[in-house]
């Protein structure tokens, strides 16, 4: 079975996703395990916890501009 090829993470055409998380990446302290290994080499634990705190973070934008736009 051939092995995918996994792209370099490129920090200067990031999408806003992409950037959200990787600042949570770094956040959380595995910011330098990414550009190493890119995101294949986080545990299951590691990338449920990113994927947690974007859907936290998702969440509280929301509402924040829910609140901005009843004023």
């Amino acid at each position: 079975m051939a092995k995918k090829k996994e792209k370099k993470i490129d920090l200067n055409n990031l999408t806003p996703e992409e950037q959200l998380k990787l600042e949570i990446a770094e956040e959380i302290g595995v910011f330098d395990k990414v550009m190493e290994g890119g995101w294949r080499c986080l545990s299951a634990k590691e990338s449920g916890r990113i994927g947690g705190l974007i859907t936290k973070k998702k969440k509280q934008l929301k509402e924040e501009s829910m609140k901005s736009l009843s004023m």
